[in-house]
C-alpha cells in the first residue's frame, strides 16, 4: 500500500467514524444512504490496497506459510521449531552431525557403541533350570509386582528369582526354593 492509498483508507475511516457516532434512531434515509455510500468507498479503496493474498496462518513471521491446525498460530515451520526445542529439553541438545576428528578410527566412537541396557528378568524354576517367565522390565519394583502377582496366581511355580542384567547378570532376589526334580518317574529305576 502507498502513501497515498494509506491516506485515503485513513480519511474514509475516519468519516464512516463519524458516521457511526452521528447515526440515533430518528437519523433520516438519505443520511443512511450517505453512510452506505461512504461505506462502499472505504471498502473499494481497502480492495485497491490489498494486493497479496489472505494469510492462511496468524504467524507474523510466516504469513503464508504451510498450516498445523494443532498449533496455536497455525504455522507449521514454527510448530516445528517450537517441537525441536520442547524434544530437546528431555532429550539434551541434538548431537552434531560433523566429526571431530579428522580420521575415523579404526574402532569406532563412544556414540557409536550401543548404551548398556539395565533391565530385570524374572526367572521362574522349571524343577530342572530357571526360564525367563515374563518379559524383561525396565523398572525393578515392576518386575517384583510381576513375580509377586505369579505366586498368587492359579499354578505357581516352586521359585521364582529376579536377575539384574546390566552389561552381566546377578540374581538379586530368590522367592521360594528351587529343588531339582527328576523328570522320569519312580527315580529312573
Amino acid at each position: 500500500m502507498n502513501h497515498a492509498q494509506l491516506t485515503a483508507l485513513g480519511r474514509a475511516l475516519r468519516l464512516l467514524g463519524e458516521h457511526g457516532e452521528a447515526l440515533t434512531s430518528d437519523t433520516p434515509d438519505g443520511r443512511l444512504h450517505e453512510v452506505r455510500a461512504d461505506l462502499r468507498r472505504a471498502l473499494d479503496l481497502l480492495e485497491e490496497s490489498v494486493t497479496t493474498a489472505v494469510p492462511s496462518t496468524r504467524c507474523a513471521e510466516h504469513p503464508g506459510g504451510p498450516v498445523d491446525a494443532s498449533a496455536p498460530d497455525l504455522c507449521l515451520l514454527c510448530e516445528t521449531r517450537r517441537r525441536a526445542a520442547r524434544r530437546s529439553e528431555f532429550n539434551g541438545p541434538a548431537m552434531d552431525p560433523r566429526p571431530t576428528a579428522t580420521a575415523p578410527s579404526r574402532y569406532g566412537v563412544r556414540a557409536d557403541r550401543p548404551q548398556p541396557q539395565q533391565r530385570w528378568l524374572p526367572e521362574l524354576w522349571t524343577g530342572q533350570e530357571w526360564q525367563l517367565c515374563g518379559t524383561p522390565r525396565r523398572d525393578r519394583r515392576e518386575a517384583e509386582l510381576y513375580i509377586t502377582a505369579q505366586r498368587r496366581g492359579p499354578r505357581p511355580a516352586m521359585a521364582y528369582r529376579l536377575v539384574h542384567e546390566f552389561t552381566d547378570y546377578e540374581v538379586l532376589r530368590v522367592w521360594g526354593t528351587p529343588v531339582k526334580v527328576d523328570i522320569e518317574p519312580l527315580g529312573n529305576l
